[in-house]
C-alpha cells in the first residue's frame, strides 16, 4: 500500500512516554520485551516496564538532580536499557548513552565532556578496564548481569515506590545527548530533543509499516541512532515485541526464538552471513540447485529457515554502504535487503529503499516523506527535516559549520540522484585523497567492487601521495581453508577486473592482504563496525608507502 503523506504532515509529535501510557492502559498485559537470562527468557508486559521506569524515575527524583542533568545508560542491549532511557525521560533528565565497546579515553571524555550525574552500567565487552575508567566519585547502576561493577544494585535502585501519575515532557525539551561513534577523531555530543528524534521514530514506524504485530530482535548497540530510533522508539509507537540477544554466542539461539518480521543489520554481518551459508553450501553447487524450478524456491527457503529469518517481511542494512553484489545475492534466496541512510545527527532518518527494488540496487533509496534532500554543487548531500540536530553539545562552531544558512545538514557524503530521487552514494568527502600526480580517487566505489570477491571480507582503499593508490584487505576466516595459491589468483583476477573499469589515475597498485583483522577491539572499526580510515592509515604506514615489486603482497606472511 503507497504510504499516505498526510499521515506524516499533519500526524502530531507524541513523546515516548505517551505510547508507553497508551499501551500500558490497552494491552497492559501483553509482553513487550522479552530478555535472556543464562538460558532463561525473562518477559516484560507493557504494565511491568512502565511500573519499573516510574521506580527509576522516583530515585533520580530522590537525587534532587537540576532538570535536564544528563544521566548515562553504558551497557550492551537489554530489557533494563529500556526502562531506564524511559525512566530518565520521565523525571525529567536527557539521556547519554554510551557504546558499551568504548575505550578508556572515550570513557572518559563523554562523562566529562556531558557532566554526567549518574550512570548504569550493564554488560560490556572488557569490562574490569572499562569499569576502571569511570571517574571516583561518580554514582553507578549496576544492571543485574556479572561484570556490571559494585555500584547500587539494580534490585535496589528499583527497591522504591513509583511516581504517581503519567508524566509527559514538552515535546521541545532535549532528549538525549548521543554521542558519535568516532570515525573520524574525537566523538560529538549530538543534541536531540524530543521533537526532532521522535518525528523520525514516529513516522519510520508510519513508512516501514511496523505494528503491534511485529516481532525486533534488538542486538545492535542502542547507543548509536539507528537502533534507538528503529528500534526501540520505534517500537513505543508500534505496540510491537522487542527480543533481546543474551551474547554473541547465543545470537543464533535468541534469533531463532525471536524470528523477526523486520530485521536490521550491517554490512559486516550481512557478509559474515553469506560467508556462513557458503561454508555449508559452495557457490557452484548453489548456482545450479537455484537454476532448477521449484526446487530454487526450497533451497531459498531452507536458507532463510536456518538463518531465523523465514518470517521476516522487511530485512535492511544501514551504517555503511553494502556492496551491490551482496545485495544482489541475497535478493536471489529470497532476502531483499533494502539500504538505508542516515546519520546520528539527523536521527538516521534520511533515505529507504522501501519498498526494495532490483534496478535500486547500489542507491540508498530516495528520501523519507518530509524530508528535503539535495546535492550541493560540490556534490555534497544535504538534508533538510524537522528531524536534524538540534545542536553539538557545547560546540557552537562545529555546530554552525555542520549546518547552511538556510538550514541544511552538511552531511559529508557525496552522491548523485537519478531522476526518481534515489541517490548513489560516491564516497565521503573526508575519505576522497589526492594522489601524488594531483588526482582525487574516491575510495567507496572501489572498495565496493573489491568486495565482489567472496574471499574478501574487509578493505581500505588508500593513496594519499601515492602515485597510485593501493587496497588493503582482510580475507574471510573459509578462505585460509582453501588452498592460498588458488585464493591468490582469485584475488589477482578481481584486482585485474577492478582495474580494467577504473581510470588511469585511480588505477590499484597492488593489493596488501593484511594479516590481523580489523576490529572494534584493535580499534580499527567503530562499534557500527566502520573502518576507521584515519587510524588504519596511520597504523600502517608503512605498509601503505613500501615499494612492492608484487601486485599481491601478503603482509607478515
Amino acid at each position: 500500500m503507497p504510504l499516505d503523506p498526510t499521515l506524516i504532515t499533519n500526524h502530531p509529535v507524541m513523546s515516548p512516554l505517551t505510547m508507553l501510557y497508551q499501551w500500558e492502559a490497552s494491552q497492559g498485559e501483553s509482553v513487550y520485551l522479552t530478555q535472556p537470562v543464562s538460558g532463561n527468557y525473562e518477559t516484560y508486559t507493557w504494565k511491568n516496564v512502565a511500573n519499573l521506569a516510574r521506580r527509576v524515575a522516583a530515585r533520580l527524583q530522590d537525587l534532587q538532580l537540576e532538570p535536564g542533568s544528563r544521566i548515562g545508560i553504558f551497557s550492551k542491549n537489554c530489557a533494563e536499557w529500556f526502562i531506564a532511557d524511559l525512566g530518565i525521560m520521565m523525571a525529567g533528565h536527557v539521556s547519554v548513552p554510551i557504546f558499551s565497546t568504548a575505550g578508556e579515553q572515550t570513557i572518559q571524555y563523554i562523562l566529562q565532556h556531558a557532566n554526567v550525574k549518574l550512570l548504569f552500567v550493564g554488560k560490556l565487552d572488557d569490562a574490569d578496564k572499562q569499569i576502571a575508567a569511570i571517574p571516583e566519585g561518580l554514582p553507578t547502576v549496576a544492571f543485574p548481569y556479572p561484570g556490571a561493577g559494585e555500584g547500587t544494585a539494580w534490585s535496589d535502585f528499583i527497591d522504591c515506590a513509583p511516581i504517581e501519575g503519567s508524566p509527559a515532557p514538552d515535546i521541545h525539551q532535549v532528549m538525549t545527548i548521543i554521542y558519535t561513534s568516532g570515525s573520524t577523531g574525537r566523538p560529538k555530543g549530538v543534541v536531540h530533543t524530543f521533537k526532532s528524534v521522535c518525528w523520525a521514530a514516529q513516522n519510520a514506524m508510519i513508512t516501514l509499516a511496523l505494528n503491534r504485530d511485529d516481532r525486533l530482535l534488538s542486538y545492535l548497540p542502542l547507543a548509536h541512532i539507528t537502533e534507538r530510533v528503529l528500534v526501540e522508539l520505534a517500537s513505543l509507537y508500534a505496540g510491537g515485541h522487542i527480543y533481546f540477544v543474551e551474547s554473541l554466542e547465543t545470537f543464533h539461539r535468541d534469533i531463532h526464538t525471536c524470528e523477526p518480521t523486520l530485521f536490521i543489520s550491517v554490512p559486516r554481518l550481512w557478509t559474515k552471513f553469506q560467508l556462513g551459508i557458503l561454508a555449508k553450501i559452495p557457490q557452484k553447487k548453489l548456482d545450479i540447485l537455484l537454476k532448477i524450478p521449484l526446487l530454487n524456491q526450497l533451497v531459498a527457503s531452507k536458507i532463510r529457515r536456518g538463518l531465523s529469518l523465514q518470517c521476516t517481511r522487511l530485512w535492511a542494512s544501514g551504517s555503511a554502504p553494502l556492496a551491490p553484489a551482496i545485495t544482489e545475492w541475497f535478493h536471489k534466496i529470497g532476502i531483499h535487503i533494502s539500504e538505508g541512510w542516515g546519520m546520528t545527527e539527523n536521527s538516521a532518518y534520511g533515505t529507504a529503499s522501501v519498498p526494495f527494488r532490483k534496478d535500486k540496487i547500489g542507491t540508498i533509496g530516495k528520501a523519507y516523506e518530509g524530508v528535503d534532500i539535495r546535492i550541493a554543487e560540490n556534490g555534497e548531500i544535504q538534508v533538510k527535516s524537522p528531524c536534524n540536530m538540534h545542536s553539538y553539545y557545547l560546540e557552537p562552531e562545529k555546530t554552525a559549520e555542520v549546518l547552511t544558512a538556510d538550514g541544511y545538514l552538511k552531511t559529508g557524503d557525496k552522491g548523485e540522484m537519478d531522476s526518481e530521487g534515489y541517490i548513489r552514494i560516491t564516497g565521503r568527502l573526508k575519505d576522497i585523497f589526492k594522489t601524488a600526480k594531483g588526482k582525487y580517487v574516491a575510495p567507496a566505489p572501489i572498495e565496493a567492487k573489491l568486495m565482489e570477491n567472496p574471499f574478501v571480507e574487509q578493505v581500505c582503499v588508500s593513496g594519499t601521495n601515492l602515485p597510485q593508490p593501493v587496497a588493503l584487505v582482510v580475507l574471510s576466516k573459509e578462505a585460509y581453508q582453501h588452498d592460498l595459491q588458488s585464493v591468490g589468483s582469485s584475488l589477482l583476477e578481481t584486482f585485474n577486473n577492478v582495474n580494467a573499469a577504473l581510470e588511469s589515475h585511480q588505477v590499484l597498485d597492488r593489493l596488501l592482504v593484511m594479516e590481523q583483522e580489523w576490529t572494534i577491539e584493535n580499534d580499527l572499526l567503530t562499534p557500527t563496525l566502520k573502518v576507521k580510515r584515519h587510524v588504519l592509515e596511520a597504523r600502517f604506514e608503512t605498509v601503505i608507502q613500501e615499494n612492492y615489486r608484487d601486485k599481491l603482497v601478503w603482509i607478515n606472511r
